[in-house]
């Protein structure tokens, strides 16, 4: 009979084998068989949890120190940030929600895919509100990965990135970006007017803007763009524009069109 293992040797093991310990010195430091190692590896990556373990919930990378999907991650992040909030429910586990037009088939698809991709072995459920999809995935440790959670709105309190945080976005800020603009940006076609050998011409041309109230996200935004080179201004103090022709075309390549 299989010997259920507690929590804490479990995330040690899994913590020895995601730094490189071979599998014999993990066993032998954890009192188990080299198979009993490999086979918490492998069922973590595809369940959350290794399988025989039936009390353990899906191990939290911060808490556990087990990696984190840091791409689905940064993007996730931004996808909270724009159109996202957290609730607290019975026996203090939170639900995160995102957001997003009924129409986007293939993005409610990819939320779904993101919340797997962070929380292993997780099974995000969906709701309809009149004109959107609202995607959910519950945890008792969303406070560790997404530490902005607090009372009233985002853009009615102050925000900080915890230093992990920057550290993930400066490696993935296009992720992350993709997250912001497909949550809370659009890209549009906008005109302007110019006079050339004396007639009035018009010239259509396409841009991305965001909007957020949030300063504080606001910052963000512009951060991972100067990250990445792209040019943008700020027409109003909530609405951030990319116009250059080789901006667009450098954050449509980044982030794709939404679908």
């Amino acid at each position: 009979m299989n010997r259920i293992r507690s929590d804490e040797v479990v995330a040690s093991a899994l913590r020895d084998s995601n730094s490189g310990i071979p599998d014999a010195l993990n066993a032998a430091k954890h009192g188990v068989a080299v198979r009993t190692i490999r086979r918490w590896r492998r069922e973590y990556q595809r369940h959350g949890k290794p399988r025989g373990q039936a009390h353990l919930r899906a191990l939290c990378p911060r808490c556990a120190g087990v990696g984190l999907d840091e791409s689905a991650y940064a993007e996730l992040l931004g996808w909270y940030l724009g159109d996202g909030h957290i609730t607290l429910g019975q026996r203090d586990v939170y639900a995160l929600s995102i957001y997003n037009d009924l129409k986007y088939v293939g993005l409610n698809a990819h939320i779904q895919d993101l919340m797997r991709r962070v929380k292993p072995g997780s099974r995000p459920h969906t709701r309809r509100k009149t004109g959107c999809l609202v995607t959910t995935v519950s945890w008792k440790h969303w406070p560790c990965l997404l530490p902005q959670i607090g009372p009233g709105r985002k853009d009615q309190r102050i925000l900080r990135l915890q230093a992990w945080q920057q550290d993930v976005i400066e490696r993935h800020a296009a992720d992350f970006l993709r997250g912001l603009f497909h949550s809370d940006g659009c890209r549009v076609k906008n005109w302007a007017t110019r006079i050339v050998a004396g007639e009035q011409k018009r010239y259509d041309y396409p841009r991305w803007m965001f909007n957020n109230n949030s300063s504080d996200i606001m910052r963000w935004c512009q951060d991972a763009l100067d990250l990445l080179g792209i040019p943008w201004r700020q027409p109003k103090w909530n609405c951030l524009a990319v116009s250059t022709k080789a901006g667009v075309a450098r954050l449509d390549e980044l982030i794709g069109l939404k679908s």
